[in-house]
């Protein structure tokens, strides 16, 4: 499969008696953007947690022609899977600058305490290096107006913006990223979805995203998997996938029809209600034909 960044086989998840993720597979080819969606509790996170490492799982995790599926998270994110967390979590008392600098590290060249203390040349080349890529990162990402201002100074979204451009620093081929849109504004999320786009243009990345926002996921996605109780439920195009009677009814508990009926009954006023406001009109009309003879 020469051009399939990331197959997954046969993916299964048990805590104690749960079945938490039930045989999943899917495969997503390189450079395109694959969104999961599905009510809470349809394994979505344990999936991404199952794929990167974090929960022990059955399967196989194939990347970029590679099986990982035996790897510890760290050696998963060296062979290029790159993985956001719902709560980013950054160095408050750090500048944009340095936590991006931090990110850079594993390409930092220093050999030994001596190296780094004498400022050696390597060291030296190594670290111009680094600032010349965080100053390319931060132009990529639009973070130019926070470069030198504290992580606890920054709003919610832009902090999103400096874990993306951190997970970035790694050069991930397969980025995973869960709900990136959590917790941050309406106008904050608008300008996400081009921002994702503008990354998989730059880097090529392949992105795996689950999100809860459906104008988000559908602009953004080339394709969608839904999810529920821990199973694929479909995969297609994402007009297909979203207006799927299956996943309206796995979000809302109904289907289209009822919710259409529901909400036309709840915009009739009852008729108590009327009988009664009819009631009180009679006598001020009484009144007003009495004032007017």
């Amino acid at each position: 499969m020469p051009d399939v960044a990331l197959a997954v086989t046969g993916l299964t998840v048990n805590y104690g008696g749960v079945l938490a993720v039930d045989d999943v597979s899917f495969d997503a080819e390189r450079g395109m953007v694959l969104g999961f969606v599905g009510p809470n509790g349809a394994g979505k996170t344990t999936m991404f947690d199952a794929i990167t490492g974090f929960a022990r799982a059955r399967g196989r995790v194939v990347l970029e022609g590679h099986d990982v599926s035996d790897l510890a998270p760290e050696a998963r994110s060296r062979a290029g899977l790159g993985r956001s967390f719902q709560d980013a979590r950054l160095f408050p008392s750090l500048t944009v600058f340095e936590t991006l600098a931090m990110a850079f590290e594993r390409h930092v060249r220093a050999e030994g305490v001596v190296s780094t203390a004498i400022g050696a040349p390597w060291v030296r080349r190594s670290e111009r290096r680094v600032s010349e890529r965080v100053e390319e990162l931060i132009s990529l990402m639009g973070l130019g107006a926070f470069r030198d201002k504290f992580v606890s100074e920054i709003s919610t979204g832009s902090r999103r913006i400096v874990d993306l451009a951190v997970i970035l620093a790694h050069d991930p081929s397969v980025l995973l990223l869960d709900e990136p849109s959590s917790g941050i504004a309406q106008r904050e999320t608008e300008a996400l979805g081009p921002m994702l786009l503008k990354i998989r243009e730059q880097t090529g990345a392949t992105m795996l995203v689950i999100e809860h926002d459906m104008p988000l996921i559908r602009a953004i996605s080339d394709e969608i998997v839904a999810l529920d109780t821990g199973s694929v439920l479909t995969r297609g195009k994402p007009d297909e996938v979203l207006e799927d009677p299956r996943l309206v009814s796995a979000y809302l508990g109904t289907d289209h029809q009822i919710v259409d009926r529901s909400g036309a009954r709840r915009a009739q006023p009852p008729a108590k209600k009327v009988a009664a406001k009819k009631g009180r009109q009679r006598p001020l009309q009484a009144k007003r034909v009495a004032k007017e003879a």
